[in-house]
């Protein structure tokens, strides 16, 4: 029975001596508040239990999710849902938790992200947080958080606004914009369509009064009397009935019955 509580006991101390280091994750040993400046790849480690703690830091890409209320260049506060893609880079694991401690996320991230979002959605109208100019935006806040986190030991990969609720009133606002900035195309494309019919027209007459003008000249009076002799020639060598009324100086021109 004494061996058998012996055994266990000595399993249970030999559990508390050993870590184990997860794939994806590097292990910061602190020995009597001392961290070891070379991390641990992942394994199973043994330790004393009494003197030396593993601190598990994740190296893989971590995906961190909040709510913030982002200022606006007009100053409203705009709620929005955002996630910031993130890991840690393994060499700086131990200089990160001596410096900052196993809570960095939210003693560092947190505080660096809220700073740079503030200073970039500040420059933009809230209406553009919603519209395509979401993208730029986050490749913004993005670049600045990754120039202020990269010498911690920081990679920061992206930074997506997932949601964003606009203040009461300004979603009416943005679809009145929107309806006017179709009704202003509309009317664009209708004044530019008569302006075309109204250049096809002026063509069309211009080409009818250069016709009119070619046609004009084209007729003399000698033209115009033979035109009429020919037109009183054709009348005389119909077989019916007619009575033609010309002017005096006109040439007649009628059948009689039973003439040889």
């Amino acid at each position: 029975m004494f061996s058998r509580l012996a055994a266990l006991s000595l399993l249970a101390v030999l559990s508390m001596g050993c870590a184990t280091v997860r794939q994806g994750d590097v292990g910061v040993k602190r020995t009597l508040g001392r961290v070891d400046p070379e991390p641990l790849e992942p394994g199973l480690r043994l330790i004393n239990p009494f003197v030396t703690r593993v601190i598990r830091v994740p190296v893989r890409t971590v995906n961190l999710e909040l709510g913030l209320e982002l200022p606006s260049r007009e100053g409203l506060n705009v709620r929005s849902e955002l996630s910031i893609l993130y890991r840690v880079r393994p060499d700086d694991a131990p200089r990160l938790i001596g410096d900052i401690g196993p809570d960095y996320e939210q003693t560092l991230i947190l505080s660096v992200f809220r700073s740079a979002a503030a200073d970039v959605t500040a420059r933009y109208m809230a209406k553009d947080m919603h519209s395509g100019s979401r993208a730029a935006i986050e490749a913004e806040i993005r670049d600045l958080m990754a120039k202020n986190l990269k010498e911690r030991g920081f990679e920061v990969e992206a930074v997506l606004l997932k949601s964003i609720s606009l203040p009461p009133g300004l979603y009416q606002a943005i679809e009145a914009k929107l309806a006017a900035e179709q009704e202003a195309q509309r009317m664009q494309f209708v004044l530019q369509r008569e302006e075309l019919e109204a250049q096809r027209k002026l063509i069309e007459a211009e080409g009818v009064a250069a016709a009119q003008r070619a046609l004009a000249a084209a007729i003399s009076p000698p033209v115009i009397e033979w035109a009429r002799i020919e037109a009183f020639r054709a009348l005389a060598t119909s077989p019916n009935a007619k009575v033609i009324v010309a002017p005096a100086e006109s040439p007649l021109l009628m059948p009689i019955e039973g003439a040889r």
